[in-house]
């Protein structure tokens, strides 16, 4: 689109989910609800826009065994893209992504720096795999890289037990936690177990990843300081064919994997109710493809979220938690426009009709 080339989007415009407009201006990129003086063309595209989705649980330039070449990187970027999402946050990555922010075709990343695991407990490839010892100085230099988050893994099977535990001691979170916060830094964890769950909440943590461990014990905990959950539930699906593959060596593992897949809906459902935020994420790259940001949204619906509410959690309340603008006057037009309404059924969300990055059609 050139300079002056004007997009004009027709139909309902969701602002907000109590903010709805019958149309919007996209002018040199941005969000305008002023029909402008004058333009050398114009074109419409009609049907319901929201704000370009978010995906606050991706890893662009991961693949299953770690770090993935640019090429594989920019294809994983363009399939989140053509599926609506256009705002990531990449919850750890071991690849330098930074020459995404110079392409306007590409979707925006705030990224988590790489992953911080104990030695030998995380996925080969992955991580900086440490010990105790040395987390603040990995938590400060992850927190200078990233775009303020760090990733910590904060459980992982512990072969000797052969079960989850808890990667790290409580005075090694808290100081950790601290430092990150010091330098302006959230912090965020992988956690699959309930045992890593209470020291890292007490110890300030921002955000729990998967927090498929989420007892009603620990519920009120949650809640009280605000720390939000990214379920990533189309991962979760994976854990019955995990516990199968580790049955023979780690029955105890296997069992637990089973039980808090089993339970999983229930604890999406009872956090939510509890008050804890919610937001969407499908764990993209590693083992899981790109582009299932509407799965998710759909799983969230599944375990009890009103439909507006998983709307919400990848649209409007993700973006304002990830301090991004939406479809306000003058921000970058980031939106995906729809066929169908996706209040009414957020299925709709698996169809994009047309795709808008930086004032671009894209898809």
């Amino acid at each position: 689109m050139n300079e002056r080339a004007v997009l004009q989007v027709k139909g309902r415009v969701l602002v907000g989910p109590d903010d709805v407009r019958d149309e919007l201006w996209v002018v040199d990129g941005r969000v305008s609800y002023d029909r402008p003086a004058a333009t050398r063309d114009v074109r419409t595209v009609q049907g319901w826009a929201l704000p370009g989705l978010v995906d606050a649980h991706c890893h662009v330039g991961l693949g299953a065994h770690g770090p993935v070449d640019a090429g594989t990187a920019e294809k994983q970027a363009l399939t989140d893209r053509d599926a609506g999402t256009l705002l990531i946050r990449d919850a750890g990555s071991p690849s330098d992504t930074r020459w995404v922010d110079d392409r306007d075709d590409l979707p925006k990343i705030i990224r988590a720096g790489r992953h911080i695991a104990r030695t030998r407990r995380y996925i080969r490839g992955y991580a900086h795999e440490i010990e105790p010892d040395d987390l603040v100085a990995y938590v400060g230099r992850e927190a200078r890289r990233g775009d303020g988050w760090v990733k910590l893994v904060g459980d992982w099977i512990d072969r000797e037990v052969g079960d989850l535990a808890a990667c790290w001691p409580r005075g090694a979170v808290e100081a950790a936690i601290a430092e990150a916060h010091r330098l302006g830094a959230r912090v965020t964890a992988h956690c699959f177990a309930e045992s890593s769950l209470r020291d890292l909440v007490e110890a300030g943590i921002d955000c729990v990843e998967h927090a498929t461990g989420l007892t009603d014990d620990l519920i009120p905990l949650f809640a009280s300081r605000g720390v939000a959950i990214v379920p990533t539930l189309v991962n979760i699906a994976t854990f019955p064919k995990l516990a199968e593959g580790g049955e023979a060596r780690f029955p105890v593992w296997s069992a637990h994997m089973r039980n808090l897949y089993e339970r999983r809906y229930d604890t999406v459902r009872n956090a939510y109710d509890a008050g804890i935020p919610v937001f969407v994420g499908t764990d993209a790259g590693g083992s899981l493809p790109h582009g299932l940001v509407a799965d998710e949204v759909a799983e969230l619906v599944k375990a009890g979220i009103p439909s507006l509410r998983a709307l919400a959690a990848t649209t409007w309340d993700a973006r304002n938690w990830l301090g991004r603008p939406g479809l306000e006057e003058g921000a970058p037009a980031d939106l995906v426009v729809y066929a169908e309404d996706p209040r009414d059924d957020v299925r709709a969300l698996a169809a994009p009709l047309r795709v808008v990055l930086n004032g671009t059609i894209t898809a």
